[in-house]
C-alpha cells in the first residue's frame, strides 16, 4: 500500500516555460529555437545543458548565470516563483493530503530553489533539494534520502516524475512505486517509450493520482 507520494519538481510541479522563454531571450534567440533544441535533447537523451552550447558555442553558463544576475538583481532570471505551478498542483496536492497521504517535494534542483518552494506554502510534509542533499538523481543516494526523510518502507512510497531516466527508473531500482507524469518534452516524449510501461502508473495530472493511487496494491 502506498503511504507516501514525493514529487520531482521541474515540469511535475513547476511549468517551466517561463524559466526558458527567459532564457532564450537572453541569449538573442527565438523562443521556439531555444525550445525546439531543448526539446531535441529530451528526444536525444542529452542533458539540457547541451542546448546552451548549440545556440551560443562556447558560452560558460555558470559565468552568464552571474552576469544575468549582476544585472537584474531583483528578477527572477533562470529561477521560478508560485506563478509558475502547473494549475492543478495546489488542489491535487490538497486532495492527495485529505486521503492521508504523506507528502514530500524532492528533485534535482539549485540552492535558491528551496526558498521559492518554501515560499510557496504547499501543502506538503517536507521539501528537499540535490543542492542540500549534495547528491543528484539518478543517484541511488538521492533515492536513499528520500526514503529516509519519508519514515516509510520503499514499496511504500510512489515517487512522482516526468522523466524515466532521472525519475521512473532509479526509484523503481530503489525498490519504490513509480508514477510518469506525462507533461513537458521529456514526460510527453518518455511517455511513448517501451519502457514507460515499467512506471506502475503513466498519468496527466495530478487529478489522476488522486483516483488511481488508491487502486495500487
Amino acid at each position: 500500500m502506498v503511504r507516501a507520494l514525493v514529487f520531482d519538481v521541474g515540469e511535475t510541479l513547476i511549468d517551466e516555460t517561463r524559466i526558458w522563454s527567459r532564457w532564450a531571450d537572453r541569449l538573442g534567440v527565438p523562443r521556439l529555437t531555444f525550445m525546439g533544441v531543448l526539446g531535441g535533447m529530451a528526444a536525444l537523451d542529452r542533458s539540457h545543458r547541451e542546448a546552451f552550447e548549440l545556440v551560443r558555442p562556447g558560452i560558460d553558463v555558470e559565468a552568464e548565470i552571474e552576469s544575468w544576475r549582476r544585472e537584474d538583481p531583483a528578477g527572477l532570471r533562470e529561477n521560478f516563483d508560485a506563478d509558475d505551478l502547473y494549475p492543478d498542483v495546489r488542489h491535487g496536492l490538497a486532495e492527495l493530503r485529505a486521503a492521508g497521504y504523506d507528502l514530500v517535494v524532492a528533485g534535482n534542483q539549485p540552492p535558491q530553489a528551496y526558498d521559492a518552494l518554501v515560499a510557496m506554502d504547499l501543502p506538503v510534509d517536507g521539501v528537499h533539494t540535490s543542492a542540500a542533499w549534495n547528491v543528484e538523481k539518478p543517484d541511488p543516494a538521492f533515492f536513499a534520502k528520500v526514503a529516509a526523510v519519508c519514515g516509510h518502507e520503499p514499496g511504500e512510497i510512489l515517487y512522482v516524475g516526468d522523466r524515466l531516466d532521472n525519475d521512473v527508473l532509479p526509484a523503481a531500482a530503489a525498490g519504490m512505486r513509480t508514477a510518469l507524469l506525462r507533461r513537458g518534452p521529456w514526460g510527453h516524449l518518455h511517455a511513448a517509450r517501451p519502457e514507460a510501461a515499467r512506471a506502475d502508473l503513466v498519468v496527466d495530472g495530478l487529478a489522476d493520482l488522486v483516483h488511481l493511487v488508491p487502486t495500487l496494491t
